[in-house]
């Protein structure tokens, strides 16, 4: 295996922290960076007790995934490793992910990033976490994108610049999106990567989530929506529709034509019962169509959010 390193970030994450770094050490890594956002929990100290390194953020400056990742990488630009393993400190790394991923790489040298199978700890725990659970669930090959969790070229992120560290949403595909410029290219592997523990148990949660990526779509569609790669176009349109024009077509029809004009409220419950076909009209299949469909609201929340303001004062955090 050649010369790895992981850069870890979080902020209050406990015993989940923990689990993340033990099962880097279980893989044989011993060149561990945490970078920590503020937490107040003692995640600094337990991951020094764990033998990481610890990087604590400036708290004068605003928080960001994007700004923790970067700094956890420049602690190893004095001996860059030949690849990074990024990961969340809400999860844990699955066994033998490290030889599959290296050795990918090493097979791909036009490859800066490779990703795998990122699952859900406790996917019944919630119809939150379910929905996580296939979110991650993308298709294998290569890709446009990657999630926090994934097995980096130190030298391919330095070379774009890194994260945009003013980013509070986003800033995975943002990344990903100046990397293929450049020439680089993102892949999926059909192997086991990672847990994640969304410990999503309340609607409120799944709300807050939703309206995160809201943002994020409209930022980067603000950013690059005009550029070839129509970067989040597709998303931000398909949540003002169904979150902002279809509510305010039904109340202009109701004002015209009356009661009638409620009718086109229909297309809701007509739209949960076409994504829930298309996914086999399970139990399951209904309850992420239902999810699907209101989060449609959320995420325009967050369009209208980042449009109206530009930026919130925090990060949007949902646990």
């Amino acid at each position: 295996m050649p010369d790895l390193a992981a850069v870890v970030i979080g902020r209050n994450e406990g015993a989940r922290l923990a689990a993340c770094l033990d099962s880097l050490a279980a893989e044989g890594l011993t060149r561990v960076i945490y970078v920590d956002s503020g937490s107040t929990d003692g995640s600094p100290a337990l991951a020094a007790a764990h033998g990481a390194t610890v990087v604590a953020l400036d708290m004068a400056q605003p928080f960001t995934a994007a700004r923790a990742r970067n700094a956890g990488l420049a602690t190893l630009t004095d001996s860059p490793p030949h690849y990074a393993q990024l990961i969340d400190g809400d999860c844990t790394l699955a066994p033998g992910w490290l030889d599959a991923a290296a050795a990918f790489l090493d097979a791909n040298p036009a490859v800066a990033i490779v990703a795998g199978r990122r699952r859900e700890r406790a996917p019944d725990l919630s119809p939150y976490n379910r929905l996580c659970d296939r979110e991650w669930n993308t298709p294998i090959g290569e890709a446009t994108a990657c999630g926090g969790d994934a097995l980096v070229r130190p030298n391919a992120l330095q070379q774009v610049g890194g994260f945009d560290p003013t980013l509070i949403a986003g800033e995975e595909p943002d990344l990903c999106l100046r990397l293929r410029r450049a020439g680089w290219r993102i892949w999926r592997i059909d192997a086991e990567m990672a847990l994640h523990d969304a410990a999503m148990t309340r609607f409120s949660q799944f709300w807050t989530r939703a309206r995160r990526a809201g943002h994020a779509y409209a930022e980067g569609a603000a950013r690059y929506g005009a550029a070839p790669e129509r970067h989040f176009v597709r998303e931000t349109r398909r949540a003002l529709i169904w979150g902002l024009g279809l509510p305010a077509f039904t109340v202009l029809a109701t004002l015209i034509a009356g009661p009638i004009g409620l009718a086109l409220l229909a297309a809701y419950p007509l739209q949960v019962a076409r994504l829930a076909r298309r996914d086999g009209l399970s139990r399951p299949a209904w309850e992420a169509a239902a999810l699907l469909t209101i989060a449609k609201f959320a995420e325009t929340q967050g369009i209208l959010g980042y449009h109206l303001r530009r930026r919130p004062a925090r990060l949007i955090e949902y646990k």
